[in-house]
């Protein structure tokens, strides 16, 4: 049974897995926290507070991120939008290409998913070179959206992907930062 207010030590929750999925990777597994009622609570808090009142619903970006977002969107009472990858979502959609480690992805919306001026905050597990999250904003506002910041469970501060959105002038929370 989840307790009514939960302040949960998620570091201690995620899992760390060396050389996974190659030598040299050391794997931050979120799996365990997603399994974790007081853990979920303490994450759709946690964000909630951090943006109040800032956003009218949550994007989530595939696929963890749809975990994190529907918590959130639970949580504050706003709908929840998915960001997927392309091909995956039916009906007229917006694409969006942008580069990755080893190569290049496409992410995608659904035609008529957001208001015009409607403010989204776009949750995911982890932001790590940001691609995938530039990405998200920029689908966000060609339909008309405004982002109203960002939220991750998870930042690998090394790879800088938080300060890029930063540096483009995004609010940005991440409730784990490892180095």
């Amino acid at each position: 049974m989840a307790s009514k207010k939960a302040v949960v030590n998620l570091d201690r929750i995620i899992t760390k897995h060396p050389d996974f999925p190659k030598p040299g990777i050391l794997f931050r597994d979120i799996n365990p926290v997603f399994r974790d009622a007081d853990a979920l609570k303490f994450i759709a808090g946690e964000f909630s507070r951090r943006f109040k009142s800032r956003f009218d619903a949550v994007a989530g970006i595939e696929s963890r991120g749809f975990i994190v977002a529907t918590a959130i969107g639970m949580k504050a009472e706003a709908g929840v939008i998915m960001i997927r990858k392309a091909g995956k979502l039916p009906g007229a959609t917006v694409k969006k290409s942008y580069d990755i480690e080893y190569g290049s992805a496409t992410m995608e919306i659904q035609n008529g998913a957001i208001k015009r001026g409607q403010k989204i905050l776009v949750a995911d597990d982890l932001i790590a070179t940001g691609g995938t999250a530039v990405a998200a904003a920029q689908l966000i506002e060609e339909l008309g959206g405004k982002v109203a910041g960002f939220g991750f469970v998870i930042e690998l501060a090394g790879l800088k992907g938080a300060d890029r959105l930063r540096d483009m002038g995004y609010k940005v929370e991440s409730l784990v930062v490892y180095e």
